[in-house]
């Protein structure tokens, strides 16, 4: 493992990616944090607050037309401008001060999310461009770590530069790091041919990218069972205070679920390429699945000490799934499609998460936690079911080497 995990670090492209993508995404997860409380402390309305969440997400509904945008240029070049674009963006958010320029914010921030669509398709072809197909599941499990380390530590720094100096200096620092990231994907020694301009206009290319993953019977199941089980994470994410107050807690010991929970995403994601190599990507995804469903049911308990493993089981099973799903998308895909067929992968895999949401804030004012949670724990099995079973020789005989 540490082998592999050295390959790819020591392939200069790859190192600059990644490097890339964790200064751009410790800047991301600090305005994240940051945004929600910036409004709070201008209007006092919780409500405004959370809907700063909803503009982030939203353009995540338009995602497989967005990414078709990473089909049609060059990705590299596509990649820098994005970044410096949204550094430029966020120099916006200085003129922020009062209720009457919030409008600013949304804004900035519903283009923020927009951009995330784009550079997240490109980025997932540039990277299986640059580090080859057979080491994308070390690099996205890399990734995974990465990320998942920087959302313990970004908020806190954000929230600490919030109180001392405002939301402006944040947006400042984000937009830094954008401009940062820019630099790195400048540094780049990967070529690129310039693609091809189909004759199909922006639907139908758009399209191909859907039919692609759904006529391919390596791709759909995994990107299905992600998708499902961010769902259900949606809903057990919306219970975690109702098992607080069942252990006991102030609501602030949330805090210290979701930073062991991050802390097994951290583990989980150095090993991820390994345990692929080993288990085969379907049956790496379903036993995470699995996991997450033992996971729940130790929520259910009144224990301080299952809460702990529950949340590190949940840390651990929940990014398998979404690393092998995307990682059979970069492997399974044609580079003039990757960036429409990604696209499409990550909308569908990560907008039913604010569908669970939702669903399950109604649930816990209905349904004690301690029944809901092992309700879920058999829904989580159902799905890891058809990625545990053996493939059928239908399924496999299209692609033998697979």
């Amino acid at each position: 493992m540490t082998s592999t995990i050295t390959r790819v670090l020591r392939n200069r492209d790859a190192s600059l990616c990644l490097g890339a993508v964790v200064v751009s995404g410790f800047g991301s997860s600090a305005m994240w944090l940051v945004s929600g409380i910036w409004v709070k402390e201008l209007t006092g309305s919780d409500g405004l607050a959370a809907l700063c969440t909803f503009a982030l997400w939203a353009p995540a509904l338009i995602g497989p037309l967005l990414g078709t945008v990473a089909d049609r240029t060059r990705r590299r070049p596509l990649l820098i401008g994005t970044n410096l674009a949204l550094g430029a963006l966020l120099t916006t958010l200085l003129f922020v001060d009062s209720t009457g320029t919030l409008w600013i914010l949304y804004a900035v921030l519903f283009l923020y999310g927009a951009c995330g669509a784009v550079t997240d398709a490109a980025e997932a072809a540039l990277v299986t461009a640059a580090v080859g197909k057979d080491l994308t599941g070390d690099f996205n499990g890399l990734r995974m770590s990465a990320n998942e380390g920087m959302k313990l530590i970004a908020p806190l720094a954000g929230a600490g530069l919030f109180a001392a100096y405002g939301g402006a200096r944040v947006a400042l620092l984000d937009a830094a790091t954008f401009a940062l990231a820019a630099g790195m994907f400048t540094l780049l020694r990967l070529r690129e041919d310039a693609p091809v301009r189909g004759a199909s206009g922006w639907r139908a290319q758009t399209a191909e990218g859907a039919r692609h993953l759904w006529g391919d019977p390596r791709l759909r199941p995994l990107v299905l069972a992600g998708g499902l089980i961010m769902l259900t994470s949606g809903i057990s994410g919306a219970a975690v205070y109702a098992v607080v107050e069942g252990l006991g807690h102030s609501p602030a010991y949330t805090g210290v679920l979701y930073v062991v929970q991050g802390a097994g995403s951290v583990a989980v994601g150095v090993a991820s390429g390994a345990l692929m190599r080993r288990l085969g990507g379907r049956r790496f995804g379903g036993a995470g699945i699995a996991l997450t469903a033992l996971a729940v049911v130790l929520h259910s308990l009144p224990y301080d000490a299952t809460a702990l493993a529950g949340s590190l089981a949940n840390g651990i099973g929940l990014p398998c799934v979404l690393i092998a799903g995307m990682t059979a998308v970069q492997r399974g895909t044609p580079q003039a499609l990757l960036g429409r067929a990604a696209a499409t992968a990550n909308t569908v895999m990560f907008t039913p998460t604010a569908l669970g949401i939702a669903l399950g804030a109604g649930l816990v004012e209905s349904v004690d936690y301690r029944t809901l949670l092992p309700v879920l724990a058999g829904a989580r099995l159902l799905i890891a079911a058809p990625l545990l079973m053996p493939r059928s020789p239908r399924a496999t005989s299209r692609r033998p080497s697979a």
